[in-house]
């Protein structure tokens, strides 16, 4: 299939040209994937400066550790619970202009959590942000497969990209501005959240001017495997997002803590690892899409989830130096898993984009914040670091990958 990055594009003001529609629908368009990536960027660094002043909140609010747990359960459940019904909804009834909607209710939780005074206030405006979430991912996806020209593997990836290079940058921008400015400097990364905004806006024209928008739910599409079949492969799907994002929550979450405790490193160095970590994520997460496209999803669901089960067994294990190394590993192997799985999900249950997208992004952030509490809980009655030797475990939960079966457009 032949790919253009100069038909369909969005014009310079933001609306879409007036072969956009048609070209749109059979080509790559490349700068409807790159700002869609970028959005999801400012979105996930937003999130992830969150996680990122995690230690400051600690200190400045008296938490617990499983305080700071709660914290990310009631973002990431506020998320997980709307993202599959807003999916749902808008593969039937597709809604262009709610991607700046949400975006608007992650400023207002932004804005709330730089002049929170107290712990109920804090998780008000954590839920404000998961809100945001749960509009922004089911549709962002939607997008990016609209403007895939069939590559979908890469759109993900494009798109995936964008999501963790902006999560490594919440931990760096937190050391360098939170942490030197205090809690009323979060609100300066509103600009962030009015440019994203503005993009998703003029995303909004061109989605809405896409034959997508007019075809509806006229094309049905059925799978091409049984149900049963269908079936198992989403629980052994569900199961592997669970194991990623579980693993992935003591990182996120509790990596900056580990690290100070063993090492006695700074909160600032502690933050420049955590961002060392999810720049390897966002660099990994390029990969598995055009590979999945090329060898098969299913092997590179194989290699990121089982694969990285022997640098995760030893982390717990090893000095400061060798932990900075093997965490770049993990996060270049684990990276291209989540891409493979979503593509293969929307495969295996074609013409439900909305809902496939927003029931494991859903899944994974609801699994992202149970972890969070439950890791965090297990801190507090052992140590944060028996919580890196537990949960080096869970990427063995990859083996269950022999169980899937081959979809219609994949490989083996």
């Amino acid at each position: 299939m032949q790919t253009s990055s100069t038909e369909g594009t969005l014009s310079p003001a933001g609306g879409a040209s007036a072969n956009a529609p048609a070209a749109s629908a059979q080509r790559t368009v490349y700068s409807v994937l790159g700002a869609i990536s970028f959005s999801h960027l400012l979105n996930d660094m937003i999130q992830s400066l969150i996680l990122a002043i995690y230690p400051m909140f600690k200190s400045e609010f008296s938490l617990s550790f499983g305080q700071i747990g709660m914290i990310t359960l009631v973002y990431q459940v506020t998320a997980s619970l709307l993202q599959p019904l807003i999916g749902l909804y808008t593969d039937k009834h597709p809604k262009p202009y709610s991607l700046p909607v949400g975006m608007g209710f992650t400023l207002s939780g932004l804005l709330l959590m730089s002049v929170a005074g107290n712990f109920g206030t804090l998780l008000i405006a954590a839920a404000l942000v998961g809100c945001g979430s749960s509009v922004f991912h089911p549709e962002s996806s939607r997008v990016a497969r609209m403007a895939s020209g069939g590559k979908h593997g890469l759109a993900q990836s494009v798109f995936q990209v964008g999501g963790n290079a902006g999560s490594s940058l919440g931990p760096l921008l937190a050391a360098l501005v939170v942490i030197p400015n205090g809690q009323k400097s979060i609100a300066w990364f509103s600009a962030a959240a009015l440019v994203a905004m503005f993009v998703l806006a003029n995303i909004g024209r061109w989605y809405k001017r896409h034959p997508a928008i007019k075809k509806g739910r006229a094309q049905s599409v059925h799978p091409a495997l049984p149900r049963n079949k269908v079936i198992m492969a989403m629980s052994v799907l569900v199961l592997l997002v669970f194991s990623k994002y579980f693993y992935l929550a003591s990182i996120t979450s509790y990596f900056t803590f580990y690290l100070i405790n063993k090492f006695g490193v700074s909160v600032q160095a502690a933050q420049i690892h955590l961002f060392v970590f999810l720049a390897a994520v966002a660099a990994g997460t390029i990969v598995g899409g055009p590979v999945g496209d090329k060898v098969g999803r299913k092997a590179v669901i194989w290699v990121s989830i089982l694969g990285v089960a022997p640098f995760t067994l030893l982390m717990p294990y090893v000095n400061l130096f060798w932990t900075g190394v093997l965490s770049v590993i993990i996060g270049l192997v684990l990276a291209s898993a989540f891409s493979a799985i979503l593509v293969y999900a929307t495969e295996l249950i074609p013409g439900k984009v909305g809902m496939v997208a927003g029931l494991f992004f859903g899944f994974a952030f609801g699994m992202g914040g149970v972890g969070a509490a439950v890791l965090g809980h297990l801190a507090d009655a052992t140590s944060i670091d028996y919580v890196y030797k537990v949960c080096a475990f869970l990427p063995l939960i990859g083996v269950l990958t022999v169980l899937l079966p081959k979809t219609h457009e994949g490989h083996a």
